[in-house]
This record gives C-alpha cells, sequence and structure tokens, in this order.
C-alpha cells in the first residue's frame, strides 16, 4: 500500500511542476505556487481533518480518498492553466488523509524494537516506491508528454485503493489530539530534525527537473532521471535500517546533516551533468536516514493513544515546507538563479541543526538510554 500510494504521490508533486512550466507556460513563481497549493490542502488535511476523526471514521476517509486520486488523475491529463490548480488542491487534500495514517499504521506494536524496525521498513517501502516511479516516468517521458504520465499511473492508484481497505487503525475510540500531543518532546524533535533535511527536500521535489534542464541543457527524461540515484541511494540507507536498527540516533543524525551541507554547496560549482548526478545520489543518503529516524523519535516518545496525532502534527510541518520552499525558491531563483538558490538552502539546514542537537543531543529520545 505505502509502494503504490508513495509512487503516485511523488509523480504528482514532483510532475505537477513541469507540466506547469513547459506545458502550460508557467513562471518559476508560478510553479512553486501551484506546488505549494497542493500542500495547503495537505497541510489543512493532515493538521486538522484526519486528527480530529475517530479511528473508526477515519479508515472510511481514508478507503475514499484513494478512490479520490483514482479519480483525479486523468483529469490532470485534460486540465488546463485555470483547472490545473483546482486539481492539484483536491489531490492533495486526500494525500492529506492518506499518508499519515499509513505511518501509524507500522507503528501498531508495543514492541519497541519491532515497531522501529517496522517503521524503518515502512521507510523502505517509501524509498521503493520512490526508485519504481521515476523509473516508471523516465520511460513515459521518453515517449510521451508531462500529462500523459497522469493517465500512466491510473494502473498503480487501483492497486492502491484496493489495498486501501486492508491498512490497520488503532484499535482505540480514545486518541489523543490538541494541545498535549503538540507539546511532545517526540513531535518537537521531529520537526527540528526533519527541518534539516525537508527544507532542500521540498526545493528538489518542485526543480529538480528544472534546474537540470536550465544548468547542464538536457532532455525532459534525462533530466528527471536525476531522482533515480538520488531515490536508490535513500533506499539502500532505509533498507540497511531495516536490517540493523540505530539504537542511538546521535551519530546517524550528525552524519546525516553534514552530507546534506556539503552536497547542497556542490551543486553550484557542479561541473558535468555525471557529477551533478553523484550529488544527488550522495543527498539520497540524508534523505533515506533523516524521516525514518524522525518517526522513531515520535515512536519512542508517543504512546498509542496520542501516536496518530502526532503523525499528523509531524507531516503537516512537512506539509507546510513544501508550501513555503518551493514558493521562495522559485521566487529566488528568478532574481539569483536556481543553482545559487539550492546552495544557499545550507543556512536553514545549519541553524536548525545546531538547535536540534543542542536540545537533544543528550535525550533519551537520541541516546534510548532509559528506553526498554
Amino acid at each position: 500500500m505505502t509502494i503504490a500510494a508513495r509512487s503516485t504521490n511523488n509523480m504528482v508533486t514532483t510532475t505537477v511542476g513541469p507540466l506547469s512550466k513547459y506545458e502550460l507556460g508557467f513562471s518559476n513563481s508560478l510553479v512553486g505556487v501551484v506546488t505549494g497549493l497542493m500542500f495547503v490542502a495537505t497541510l489543512f488535511a493532515t493538521s486538522y481533518l484526519n486528527p480530529s476523526l475517530k479511528s473508526s471514521t477515519r479508515r472510511k476517509v481514508f478507503v475514499v480518498s484513494n478512490l479520490a486520486i483514482l479519480a483525479l488523475l486523468p483529469l490532470f491529463y485534460l486540465s488546463n492553466s485555470f483547472t490545473i490548480w483546482i486539481f492539484s488542491a483536491l489531490i492533495g487534500l486526500a494525500f492529506g488523509l492518506v499518508m499519515p495514517n499509513l505511518i501509524t499504521a507500522a507503528s501498531l506494536v508495543e514492541d519497541r524494537k519491532t515497531a522501529e524496525r517496522l517503521l524503518a521498513i515502512y521507510s523502505a517501502s517509501l524509498s521503493v516506491s520512490l526508485i519504481l516511479g521515476p523509473l516508471y516516468e523516465t520511460l513515459i517521458l521518453s515517449k510521451f508528454q508531462y500529462n500523459f504520465v497522469f493517465l500512466a499511473f491510473i494502473p498503480i492508484a487501483v492497486i492502491a485503493f484496493i489495498l486501501s481497505w486492508t491498512v490497520r487503525f488503532p484499535d482505540t475510540d480514545k486518541e489523543i489530539s490538541g494541545s498535549r500531543a503538540l507539546r511532545n518532546k517526540g513531535l518537537s524533535s521531529s520537526i527540528l530534525a526533519i527541518t534539516t533535511y525537508n527544507v532542500p527536500f521540498a526545493a528538489i521535489t518542485a526543480f529538480l527537473t528544472i534546474l537540470a534542464i536550465e544548468r547542464f541543457h538536457v532532455p525532459n527524461d534525462l533530466a528527471y532521471s536525476a531522482y533515480i540515484p538520488f531515490f536508490t541511494l535513500s533506499f539502500l540507507t532505509r533498507l540497511y535500517m531495516s536490517i540493523r536498527p540505530f539504537k542511538s540516533l546521535r551519530v546517524p543524525m550528525l552524519i546525516s546533516v553534514l552530507i546534506t551541507m556539503i552536497t547542497l554547496a556542490g551543486t553550484i560549482v557542479s561541473p558535468s551533468y555525471s557529477a551533478f548526478l553523484l550529488l544527488m545520489a550522495l543527498l539520497g543518503i540524508p534523505h533515506g536516514s533523516v524521516f525514518p529516524m524522525s518517526t522513531i523519535m515520535i515512536q519512542r516518545a508517543t504512546s498509542k493513544e496520542e501516536r496518530n496525532a502526532v503523525n499528523s502534527y509531524f507531516l503537516a510541518y512537512n506539509n507546510f515546507l513544501f508550501i513555503a520552499v518551493p514558493a521562495v525558491v522559485g521566487y529566488l531563483s528568478e532574481i539569483i538563479g536556481l543553482p545559487l538558490t539550492f546552495s544557499l538552502l545550507t543556512v536553514p539546514v545549519v541553524i536548525t541543526s545546531v538547535v536540534f542537537f543542542m536540545k537533544f543531543w543528550n535525550d533519551e529520545i537520541l541516546t534510548a538510554r532509559s528506553l526498554k
């Protein structure tokens, strides 16, 4: 279910941008705004709708949302410069009611070690989808335009809809949300941790293809293929974490942050497309590690009753990043260029990393010293 849902989700979020620019004539700024609109809708779903629903109701909404995604894909094929805004908002809302429940389902095990391994396997499944999806899309783009890609993903959305009926939901009607969940240190630590990576990843989602085309003048399918080494290294990292779960998260987080900063700075001096692909591959390592470590922090610090709300708020924050960052990057790129804008993303990474390590370096949420 995760592979099917996330591959479709990633296709939409990475293809709406180039579809808008190269087929509908949008500027970089408008590309950032229409991409951000999807995440505004997702933010509303993850921060308000999903946490407010009881488990039994949430399961029904989950199934209906997968059906809505399936119905919207052919509409993107027929979209124009007006309707793409409507379809982007609707599909963003649907994804916001799907993805948080998949994380919660992966953590519904009492044993801590087993739960953390399952979260790593869940994250590895995300990476599998982010390898197979771009490979499939690269093949499609070698023969068709961007709008046809949405039709090509309909069979995958059908699989997601069928499997959505089997996903496990918490067996409690006393779930906790609101201020108590917002104060949970699992939420604050995971938000700081994911900021060190999802600021650049939000830019990559919206602009990687455009960056490759503008910087190296490669064709559409080759430009989109930059996602393949990126997500391949991400998958291998998560596969390792599934086999050998980290007990202490301190050193893995530190290494991930350093790789992020070095590779982002390197985008501006990359001498060739091959070197650029190598940098994208290296950047896939923190992409593979930081997200599962963030979900593990949540699992370590939450009860089963508050986990859905904390996971929802965590994804809501991620959606906020995917609203703000593409819009800012799109605007700055028209002033200083896309390569330099990507390099400047190291600034928020450094600031957030310092705050995170100062606050949590000796906390059991990273060290696991007092966890059973």
